[in-house]
């Protein structure tokens, strides 16, 4: 850690120039953020490397599972960070402008942390087939596993696309596998299974249960939550109908979506959920309002789900008759 800290950090200079480069304006405000806390963690780590890095020893044996939460945000060193953090730049900004901020948020979470527990689930597995302890040894470290599931979703929304793997053209299709046996075979020292957990992570996603369970959970905790809606109704691709930029970088998308049951009649009256009687209630009321009464302080709301500051006389008349009839 102390030798990583003391290096000459030309990986942290690159990335700041395609960060400038890119501009700041143009990097969605979660990508961005979840690129300082990387580069944070790097410079403040809040544990050492070998502390932080995730393996079936360390978290199923000695119980220490906030490896896997630890794991995704530290990188061993700041070329490590660089290719990451350039990579998730792209991946990052094209998802966000897609999917929305909110979802964007919680996708990354669930990735973060199942691409850890996918990653132990392997190497346990490997364990048991290979009787060779080494695999529950083996200790990863870095977000390039969430990378890998975010290249998956990325070819699933462009399937038709080609993406260049080492200046070759490769069908966006195929584009994670190949790449994980290139970096396999160009790099040793990489985690062949953290990016093979990844890869299955957005499996789960695109193919898999994962997003109906997602949006399942998000439905849950927004309708239990302080407001009476949730703050945006995603669509079957798990994109947010409210919220979400354009794929061209400038302002918001127009993928809106109503939620069930919204109707688009402008002219239906707003029920604001009151029942047929207060509705009656409220109709007459406003009835009463616009006959052109000068005793009251202000006008009343436009469907009248607030009592006037002063009742008249017709009013108290009829709420009487009101009382009397139930």
């Amino acid at each position: 850690m102390r030798n990583r800290q003391r290096g000459s950090h030309l990986g942290l200079m690159l990335l700041a120039s395609q960060v400038f480069q890119m501009g700041l304006n143009n990097i969605p405000p979660v990508t961005l953020a979840v690129l300082g806390l990387n580069v944070y963690l790097f410079l403040f780590p809040a544990a050492p490397l070998m502390k932080a890095c995730v393996s079936v020893q360390q978290a199923y044996w000695f119980k220490d599972w906030r490896r896997l939460l630890l794991s995704p945000f530290h990188h061993a060193d700041d070329w490590h960070l660089y290719f990451n953090m350039v990579s998730f730049l792209y991946k990052g900004t094209k998802l966000e402008r897609r999917l929305g901020g909110a979802w964007f948020v919680y996708l990354l979470s669930v990735f973060s942390l199942l691409t850890g527990l996918v990653y132990l689930v392997l190497e346990a597995v490997l364990t048991e087939l290979t009787q060779d302890q080494s695999y529950s040894m083996a200790c990863a470290v870095g977000f390039s596993g969430v990378l890998f599931a975010l290249k998956v979703l990325n070819n699933h929304y462009h399937p038709g696309g080609v993406t260049y793997v080492y200046a070759f053209p490769v069908s966006n299709r195929y584009a994670s596998w190949v790449e994980l046996i290139l970096i396999h075979l160009t790099a040793p020292g990489t985690s062949f299974v953290g990016h093979l957990a990844g890869i299955l992570v957005g499996l789960l996603y695109t193919t898999g249960p994962l997003k109906p369970i997602m949006k399942k959970c998000a439905e849950f905790v927004t309708s239990n939550g302080s407001y009476s809606r949730p703050a945006s109704y995603y669509n079957s691709s798990g994109s947010s109908g409210y919220s979400g930029y354009s794929g061209s970088g400038g302002g918001y998308a127009g993928n809106y979506q109503y939620p069930p049951h919204y109707t688009t009649d402008h002219t239906a009256p707003y029920t604001g959920g009151l029942t047929e009687e207060e509705q009656l209630e409220a109709a007459i009321r406003n009835s009463l309002n616009d006959r052109g009464q000068t005793n009251q302080r202000r006008a009343p709301p436009p469907y009248g789900f607030n009592l006037p500051d002063e009742a008249t006389d017709e009013e108290i008349r009829w709420r009487r008759l009101r009382r009397f009839d139930s």
